[in-house]
């Protein structure tokens, strides 16, 4: 870039690439980032089992019910009676086909069957319902 010219005088031109490059790195972190903010955004807290392990599998489909009513999937927000076609959706794309229901200890049992029933009548290979590890406590 030359700065200065004898027939034109002072040329003064900000340079937008650096700045464009900046911004381009900053939405790919934050788009990058941003499904690990909302993963998780109800608490449930899990009922506890002596039986119970630490979690394994990574490629499973968590659905979770809250205590309040709050239903989730893969931390996006569903109505209770569209989780059928969410389910449906996520099973269709899943190479693994296992579905996790994380229900809250005060949930009713008839909305885990119910989930636990969709997912089955929808092709999941394996269904299971997340529990917390008893320490013996």
């Amino acid at each position: 870039m030359r700065v200065h010219n004898l027939k034109r005088g002072v040329m003064a031109d900000i340079n937008m690439i650096p700045l464009i490059d900046v911004s381009l790195i900053l939405l790919i972190i934050f788009m990058v980032i941003t499904p690990f903010l909302v993963q998780s955004q109800i608490q449930v807290n899990l009922p506890k089992a002596s039986s119970g392990t630490k979690g394994g599998e990574d490629n499973v489909l968590k659905v979770q019910l809250a205590a309040d009513g709050m239903v989730t999937v893969e931390g996006k927000p569903v109505k209770f009676h569209n989780l059928e076609k969410e389910l449906i959706l996520r099973l269709s794309k899943s190479f693994t086909k296992t579905v996790l229901v994380e229900a809250d200890r005060t949930v009713e049992i008839e909305r885990v069957v119910f989930v636990l029933d969709a997912a089955k009548k929808l092709g999941a290979g394996k269904v299971g319902i997340a529990v917390k590890p008893d320490d013996g406590k």
